[in-house]
């Protein structure tokens, strides 16, 4: 059902109900308008025959002839006019007027008017007491009057009262039902234009011009809202799917050789049961050395596609020094033989996702314990955590061979490793990745002793007065295309 005709059907119940509840107190004045004006008529006409009603008590009582008392009942209903008369004395009653039929029961009393039905007739009665004092007559006067001028009138105007809401029923329903059309217009414009739209088939939008309907308007921007989210969540998943094809592209590509080079190493051990014990070894360790290989793989393209799909609700405050000391009490674990020293000065907060963060500083610190060894030495990384203005400015530093100059814009590109390196080549692509994410940069400088690498990373501060709000870049595609392929947002520096 249409709009425009629910508000008629509305409408044309309501506007009915609307006259009849008014006409009802409509109605309720006008019988207490009539009913004042009949009781006053009434105690005017009581306070007029009240002498006469005496006297043909006093001629009554002292048995005068018939004639006195005749022409006293005369008087009396003389003076009372248009209003029926009922004197109830000690031995006779006199009667004269339009009145009730003397056997239509009276109430005791009516000191004041009250309203009496009698034989489909209605009577305003009044009654009052009617003394003599020297003779002790005592009685009752009773006054009647018609309620038919008002049981017409008010007849009348209930007529009129239904008539007005049987006609306004309809022509209530009708105005309100074209009203409404009209006023809906905008609506059925908005309607024809969104239904014209088919992310499916087109790039175009609702363009809605304002109306100055607020309703419409903002329904209008709402829909408006909707379909940017679904185009923000249809992106998403397109890049979903390119993401988790790409991972399974890389994946087969890269997990290639490890998994040759073991068949091989198997095949050698199944075709060579008494291997001699130093070239089985050599096939073993050969063996651990690409399973392992593998599994970082593995969990590096994980990590990678967890950058790519992280969401701005996962950001927040992380204080800094926490996630480098974690990373660093870690790596002295499985490195125990190298030295690492930090400098970790607290409450160097950033707005981050804490994972992304950690990952960052695992990798550069993975990177430089296994690269900064020389000639078979334990690996010397320094780490360092200061403020720089509104910055946060992380270093890591070690002695190894170092990264050459012109080396250096590729050595955060996917799969880009030493030919020695026992990594998976991804370990640096997501720390760029994840400085990428982080709106940070990151650069290799040259170290003050002027041999090794040193990374530096630099983050935007929280300012403590209130948080950012997260904003990712438009596309992460990391798994997809290498940082050549890209701009370098993550701003890769030479110094």
């Amino acid at each position: 059902m249409r709009l425009s005709t629910r508000i008629a059907l509305a409408v044309g119940l309501t506007v009915p109900l609307l006259v009849l509840a008014t006409g009802w107190l409509l109605l309720r004045l006008v019988a207490t308008d009539l009913h004042h004006q009949q009781d006053t008529h009434l105690r005017e006409s009581a306070a007029a025959v009240a002498k006469d009603a005496r006297g043909l008590l006093r001629a009554s009582a002292a048995d005068r002839s018939a004639a006195v008392e005749r022409a006293r009942e005369r008087r009396l209903f003389t003076s009372a006019l248009d209003v029926g008369v009922r004197l109830v004395g000690p031995e006779e009653t006199f009667t004269g007027g339009p009145q009730p039929d003397q056997a239509v029961p009276l109430p005791a009393s009516a000191p004041a008017p009250v309203t009496l039905r009698a034989g489909g007739d209605s009577w305003r009665i009044l009654s009052t007491r009617v003394a003599v004092g020297r003779a002790g007559a005592r009685g009752t006067l009773w006054l009647f009057a018609p309620d038919t001028a008002s049981d017409t009138q008010l007849r009348l105007v209930r007529r009129r009262v239904v008539t007005v809401a049987l006609l306004a029923a309809p022509l209530s329903g009708l105005l309100a039902g074209a009203v409404a059309g009209r006023a809906s217009r905008p609506l059925r414009r908005l309607r024809d234009g969104a239904n014209g739209l088919d992310p499916r088939t087109s790039t175009a939008r609702l363009d809605h011009t304002p109306t100055r309907i607020v309703e419409v308007d903002d329904l209008a921007h709402t829909l408006q809202r909707v379909l940017s989210r679904y185009d923000e969540q249809a992106a998403r998943t397109a890049e979903a799917l390119a993401t988790a094809r790409s991972f399974a592209s890389a994946a087969a590509h890269e997990l290639r050789t490890p998994l040759m080079s073991m068949q091989t190493n198997l095949e050698i051990l199944s075709d060579h049961p008494r291997l001699p014990g130093p070239d089985r070894r050599e096939v073993l360790d050969d063996l651990r050395r690409e399973h392992a290989r593998l599994l970082g793989l593995l969990v590096m393209l994980r990590e990678l596609g967890r950058g790519d799909l992280v969401e701005a609700d996962a950001f927040g405050p992380v204080d800094l020094a926490d996630v480098v000391e974690a990373s660093a009490r870690e790596q002295r674990h499985r490195h125990p033989l190298a030295h690492l020293t930090g400098d970790l000065p607290p409450g160097l907060r950033v707005y981050g996702w804490e994972p992304g963060l950690r990952t960052v500083v695992d990798n550069l610190l993975a990177n430089a314990l296994v690269h900064g060894s020389v000639d078979g030495r334990p690996a010397r990384v320094d780490v360092t955590l200061r403020a720089s203005g509104g910055d946060a400015v992380l270093v890591v530093t070690d002695r190894g061979p170092g990264i050459a100059p012109e080396r250096r814009a590729e050595v955060f590109e996917r799969f880009r490793r030493r030919p020695d390196s026992p990594g998976s080549g991804l370990g640096l692509t997501l720390v760029a990745q994840q400085i990428d994410l982080h709106r940070g940069l990151v650069r290799i400088v040259e170290p003050p002793a002027g041999t090794g690498a040193r990374f530096e990373v630099v983050l935007p501060l929280v300012d403590g007065a209130a948080e950012p709000e997260a904003t990712l870049p438009l596309q992460r595609n990391w798994m997809i295309t290498t940082a050549g392929d890209r701009p370098q947002e993550f701003h890769k520096e030479d110094s």
